[in-house]
């Protein structure tokens, strides 16, 4: 996108906004991982950095897993501002006994739209430390609840919870759907 993508704007406010204000209304604590503090400090949210130097979305997932005391959290990243409340809560409350709770759709993982369990930090940690990002790979041979689409249809029939603004064309989409624009 050539900028970053949580300060993007949508329905005049930034993309963050959006997910921060679902984010505070499911859960306690907010944790956003970035290397950019500053960027964050006016955000009641506590803000971390990469706790290993090794660039990629695993290692946002470390970091956040590693300041957090829960011992389950769910993940997103900063460009899914479509986020449902009622399917967040669904998914933390599958979590008990599993290493992570996964929504799985047409056989593909939303791995950045996740519950993990602190417990996953070693095995994480082990991946990062092989130069391994790869976060589809992280699921084999744990305990994972996949979410189906049917339950997921039951809150997010749409599932617009899983729309990622990565290119120009689905900001210009969503910006269009969100202020249901012609053209």
């Amino acid at each position: 996108m050539g900028t970053d993508k949580a300060f993007l704007e949508l329905s005049g406010r930034p993309i963050i906004e959006h997910i921060l204000d679902v984010l505070h209304g499911v859960f306690e604590t907010v944790i956003i991982v970035t290397n950019s503090p500053p960027l964050y400090a006016a955000y009641d949210t506590v803000v971390v950095t990469d706790a290993l130097e090794a660039p990629g979305p695993l290692t946002g997932i470390y970091s956040g897993l590693l300041a957090s005391k829960d011992d389950y959290n769910f993940i997103v990243a900063c460009d899914m501002p479509f986020l449902n409340p009622a399917l967040l809560s669904y998914m933390t409350g599958l979590a008990e006994g599993y290493d992570a709770v996964v929504p799985k759709i047409g056989g593909f993982c939303e791995p950045l739209h996740a519950v993990y369990s602190r417990g996953m930090l070693p095995r994480i940690e082990s991946s990062i430390r092989r130069n391994s990002q790869r976060l589809h790979g992280l699921f084999e041979g744990v305990r994972v609840r996949y979410v189906a689409g049917e339950e997921i249809d039951r809150f997010d029939p749409q599932r617009r919870s899983f729309k990622n603004l990565n290119t120009p064309q689905e900001y210009k989409e969503a910006v269009c759907s969100d202020l249901e624009c012609r053209n």
